[in-house]
């Protein structure tokens, strides 16, 4: 997507060890006029996909997500990074070790907001090694419901997630595709 790889050259800066800083407008910072246009080219990728359901991970991923469920017309679902007081113990469970964070989370979504009959999309900031991919595609299979695919703004193509969850059978349609990157500069595929 043009406007989105236009505002990454704009705006972001690469940081040492393979991390991409666009907090500007994506993850902290959020413009909500290129979420939504970002969420209309999701729509539009996935058009005919009878999608019922956006499941995402807390955080960075919530804005883009709601904006999908609202031009999809469905509920948006976003698995917690950790179980707090007001949420029932009767839970879909996986690990998803965090490439920015650095660290592992058990994360977590309440049974009654996936079912088997659920066609989800899956909607994330960043695609890098695959892991948050791979655990909420985990949620979505335990509770019996389908996968449809996956929409992520940035994919670090060179980080390899995309490329092995494709290998696998997974759709994912990438907004911005990320051949590589140095300490400096970055390029597109």
């Amino acid at each position: 997507m043009e406007l989105l790889e236009q505002r990454i050259l704009s705006e972001g800066r690469v940081l040492p060890g393979g991390v991409l800083k666009i907090d500007s407008f994506l993850n902290h910072q959020m413009d909500p006029v290129l979420m939504h246009e970002m969420a209309l080219e999701l729509k539009r990728l996935y058009e005919g996909q009878e999608i019922n359901k956006v499941l995402t991970i807390e955080a960075s991923g919530i804005a883009l997500a709601i904006m999908a469920g609202y031009e999809l017309g469905c509920p948006v679902v976003f698995a917690k990074k950790s179980k707090t007081k007001n949420i029932s113990d009767d839970l879909y469970k996986v690990e998803v070790e965090s490439f920015t964070h650095g660290k592992t989370n058990t994360v977590v979504v309440a049974k009654q907001f996936i079912n088997p009959e659920d066609k989800v999309l899956i909607v994330d900031d960043f695609l890098a090694t695959g892991a948050a991919l791979i655990g909420l595609k985990g949620l979505v299979e335990q509770a019996g419901g389908t996968v449809v695919g996956a929409g992520i703004a940035v994919e670090k193509v060179f980080q390899g997630g995309g490329n092995l969850l494709r290998s696998q059978g997974m759709r994912i349609e990438s907004l911005a595709m990320i051949a590589s990157m140095d300490d400096t500069s970055l390029t597109f595929c």
